[in-house]
């Protein structure tokens, strides 16, 4: 008789299963958008903050939030 190592009543398998079920399906495109901004960021970096750009911060949430809405486009 074959036992797996973790059964389907232990707690890790709880904790994957309400790991899918709590997330909401946005959070896959923030991670992935995170990453799309982490590797864009520094190509830009220093058009940001040169001062030609009237707020850098705004410009780093805009990149950030359009990084987040190809990611979800990409999923979807």
């Amino acid at each position: 008789m074959h036992s797996s190592q973790f059964p389907l009543s232990s707690a890790l398998t709880d904790l994957v299963v309400g790991d899918m079920l709590f997330f909401p399906p946005i959070f896959k495109s923030v991670l992935l958008g995170f990453f799309f901004w982490l590797a864009i960021h520094p190509l830009i970096r220093h058009k940001i903050y040169s001062g030609q750009v009237w707020h850098p911060t705004l410009l780093d949430l805009s990149l950030f939030f359009l990084c987040v809405t190809a990611s979800m486009a990409i999923l979807s």
